[in-house]
């Protein structure tokens, strides 16, 4: 099993394990992330560990081959110098470092290849844990607003309860039928207590006011022009003096027709 198939298998169990017992799903959210963040470290470590590896191998490769090289000018020295004996113990050197060389460049090349995909699915890592980063506030919104919605719905049923709504009627029914008991109450106060003449008094006095704003009213109209004006008093009264005057006459006149009459 490879570093991030146990980090990947880690991950999983942790997180089925929140969920199973969390029930506030922001803190939930918080402690995944931490626990992915974690996981990156401890996966960034197992990279950087295959990544020395790896120049460890490319190290040795390039000292087998420096030693090879060595080997064949110490050959050619001996050559040089006529002792071809010396020149094939260095020759048989130089194939062994040779060799040596070869394998470990096999080796590195390899590991070389493996460290590369472990640098790529440390990056996709990284970049998951960013984009779930990215989520989470989306996310918690998410929860934010379902919450908020269950707490109006639970609101609303509980407004819909005919209970509180029966209970409102009936207080206001009691209160009306209060308001019409104290109306009835000043009604019989008013007719069965107290001086019943000077009641009496005060109606016509009422009616009186009526005729007065009523003339009120007339002699307005006069003024603004609606109604003819009224008549000057002195004429008034000399019409009143001309019709008494005519009845006088008329009863010397026929006293025996009135009397008739």
């Amino acid at each position: 099993m490879g570093i991030f198939d146990r980090f990947s298998s880690l991950l999983k169990s942790n997180i089925n394990d929140l969920i199973s017992k969390a029930e506030d799903p922001e803190k939930m959210l918080t402690q995944i992330l931490v626990d992915m963040r974690g996981q990156l470290v401890k996966a960034k470590q197992q990279v950087a560990s295959a990544i020395a590896d790896e120049k460890r191998l490319r190290d040795q490769a390039d000292a087998e081959f420096k030693q090879s090289q060595d080997w064949e000018r110490r050959a050619m020295l001996a050559i040089q110098e006529g002792r071809d004996d010396l020149a094939k113990q260095a020759l048989v050197r130089q194939a062994e470092h040779t060799s040596h060389g070869e394998q470990l460049q096999a080796t590195w090349e390899q590991h070389r290849l493996e460290t590369e995909k472990l640098k790529n699915q440390l990056r996709d890592l990284n970049d998951k844990i960013e984009e779930a980063k990215r989520k989470k506030n989306l996310l918690i919104a998410r929860q934010r607003r379902a919450q908020a919605q269950q707490r109006i719905a639970e609101t609303m049923s509980s407004l819909s309860e005919k209970s509180a709504f029966e209970a409102f009627a009936r207080m206001e029914e009691r209160i009306e039928n209060n308001e019409r008991m104290i109306k009835a109450s000043s009604e019989i106060d008013d007719e069965f207590t107290g001086d019943t003449l000077q009641r009496e008094f005060k109606q016509l006095e009422k009616g009186a006011v009526g005729v007065s704003v009523d003339n009120q009213l007339l002699a307005l109209k006069q003024k603004m022009g609606m109604l003819p004006a009224p008549a000057p008093a002195q004429n008034r009264a000399l019409g009143a003096g001309q019709r008494d005057e005519e009845t006088v006459h008329a009863e010397i006149e026929h006293p025996t027709e009135e009397k008739g009459r």
